[in-house]
């Protein structure tokens, strides 16, 4: 019944801004609908831009719709400027709540006022997203420093908005399973089972901090991206504080061209850090809008990215790297036989799938767009005919990687809005091959042998005694499997035995009958 009532509370909110009407509005040249968008506006204010009324239904039907409105946001060359540019505003404009339910909430985290938790706490938050907002504050660490730092404060009430949604999610995904026949192979279940665990991970600011550690441990030494520091003293489930970074948000392309920042050299940095993050740590952000992305113009950092936000991040496994490596590796050398070849060693596609027409296929796609710049290429619509073609040859949605799809795009819209000319593919090819060399040369063996000795150090005390019992066991082994051959031996010999007695007495009766029927009729 909750499902059904969201669902119903969806669509009046798809009424009430007019999102049915900008749906049929596209249809206009075809007979009968021209009518039928009249009747259907009676009774409402549709004055609104379009773009603006579409961001208002979002941001009305909560958290999840406003993610998908940032994706969206981020792909300009899928959307018309007046929409894509309203969409934007979602990323870091979201209304914000109430400054004194923000101060509650903090001091309900720390139990005490939060003029004793902060030297500082300006009242007035300087970013409002759908999960959180933040504010600028200043405090005083366990050294006696003092720090400029921002306060995320996590939204009110959000946790059964947003499991009203996941519900919905979840009843509509097990529909699709039973009723369409792309169902199995779409996995529905399982992709929302994943959005489900992001949402919820990103509730509870602890674990964002983490996350933002990591990261932090992880770009540290690459020079191209900057993380803020975590004051864990000052982090609950509710709020995290963090170092204030100050920096210019990468959507304004023209101030930070005027700062003299290379945005030719930005996007290629770009690039350079999601490869990075997905293919030598596994470890990335999943939430790479323009709203979490600023660009520093400090002299000591000039030109480097400022990442934000870290409640979304992605994790790949040994084996999801090393394929998907060799998926990209293959794609960057045009070997589309090798690709064919992965998807069946991968188990996503049947065993018995041809290799030479899968090839074909995979040719037909994507030869079109190499040697392409960036702006004549939209990966989205490679994606979408690349997802036509699977279709045909049963190809199974990994439900890990859609989470890294979803960053892929976002990271090909920032790359258009930098650097129209931006070369995807010539600029991660280069990468992917060193790290391929990485993997089966001897820098990986060094590595791991490395990561090893901890293991190795406890083990060789102990190897002597371990080989004396090992040894010691064999021997038991050994001794009880012979004891066990002797009593077999006996028991066969014991029965061999039995058996020639039997067969002599056998042979000696018919004998000794053979003589007394002798003598019995011939005297």
């Amino acid at each position: 019944m909750k499902q059904f009532l969201r669902g119903w509370s969806i669509l009046w909110v798809v009424w009430r801004y007019g999102l049915d009407e900008m749906a049929l509005t596209q249809f206009r040249h075809r007979g009968g609908v021209a009518w039928l968008v009249r009747m259907l506006s009676m009774g409402r204010d549709l004055s609104a831009p379009r773009g603006v009324r579409l961001r208002q239904a979002l941001e009305q039907l909560g958290p999840i719709f406003v993610k998908f409105g940032q994706v969206l946001s981020t792909r300009r060359d899928l959307l018309p400027p007046d929409i894509a540019e309203e969409l934007a505003h979602l990323q870091d404009r979201v209304p914000p709540f109430d400054s004194a339910v923000a101060v509650s909430i903090i001091e309900k985290a720390f139990g005490k006022p939060i003029d004793s938790i902060f030297t500082s706490f300006e009242r007035e938050p300087v970013a409002s997203a759908s999960i959180a907002q933040v504010h600028f504050a200043t405090i005083v660490d366990r050294q006696g420093q003092p720090h400029e730092v921002a306060v995320k404060v996590l939204r009110p009430g959000m946790l059964p908005v947003i499991e009203k949604d996941l519900a919905l999610m979840h009843m509509l995904a097990g529909w699709m399973e039973k009723l369409s026949a792309d169902g199995k192979r779409l996995k529905p279940k399982q992709v929302v089972a994943e959005f489900d665990t992001y949402l919820h991970d990103e509730l509870d600011l602890m674990r964002e901090a983490a996350n933002a550690a990591q990261l932090r441990r992880n770009m540290d030494g690459l020079d191209l991206v900057l993380i803020p520091e975590v004051f864990w003293d000052f982090c609950r489930t509710e709020v995290m504080v963090m170092q204030r970074m100050k920096g210019i948000p990468i959507s304004q392309a023209d101030e930070l061209r005027q700062r003299g920042v290379d945005l030719r050299r930005l996007a290629q940095d770009g690039v350079t850090i999601f490869f990075t993050q997905v293919f030598r740590d596994g470890f990335f952000h999943g939430d790479m809008h323009p709203g979490n992305i600023q660009v520093s113009v400090d002299p000591q950092s000039f030109g480097r990215y400022i990442s934000l936000d870290f409640g979304i991040v992605g994790t790949l496994t040994d084996f999801d790297k090393e394929y998907l490596a060799q998926n990209f590796t293959a794609f960057f050398r045009r070997d589309y036989k090798r690709i064919a070849e992965l998807h069946v060693e991968s188990g996503w596609v049947p065993a018995d799938t041809r290799i030479a027409e899968l090839e074909a296929a995979v040719r037909t796609v994507c030869e079109p767009y190499f040697d392409r710049p960036l702006k004549e290429i939209s990966l989205g619509i490679v994606l979408m005919r690349l997802f036509q073609t699977s279709r045909r040859f049963h190809v199974e949605i990994q439900p890990q990687l859609v989470l890294l799809q979803k960053t892929l795009l976002n990271i090909e819209g920032l790359g258009r809005q930098l650097d129209p000319d931006l070369d995807l593919w010539r600029t991660a090819k280069p990468f992917l091959e060193q790290w391929m060399v990485d993997q089966v040369g001897p820098k990986r063996f060094w590595s791991e042998l490395r990561n090893e000795a901890p293991r190795y150090a406890q083990i060789f005390p102990a190897l002597p005694r371990l080989l004396k019992d090992y040894l010691a066991a064999q021997s038991r082994t050994e001794q009880a499997e012979l004891r066990q051959l002797l009593e077999e031996q006996k028991r066969t010999n014991r029965i061999l035995r039995l058996m020639v007695a039997g067969g002599l007495g056998f042979v000696f009766g018919a004998l000794a009958l053979q003589l007394y029927l002798r003598w019995y009729f011939f005297g």
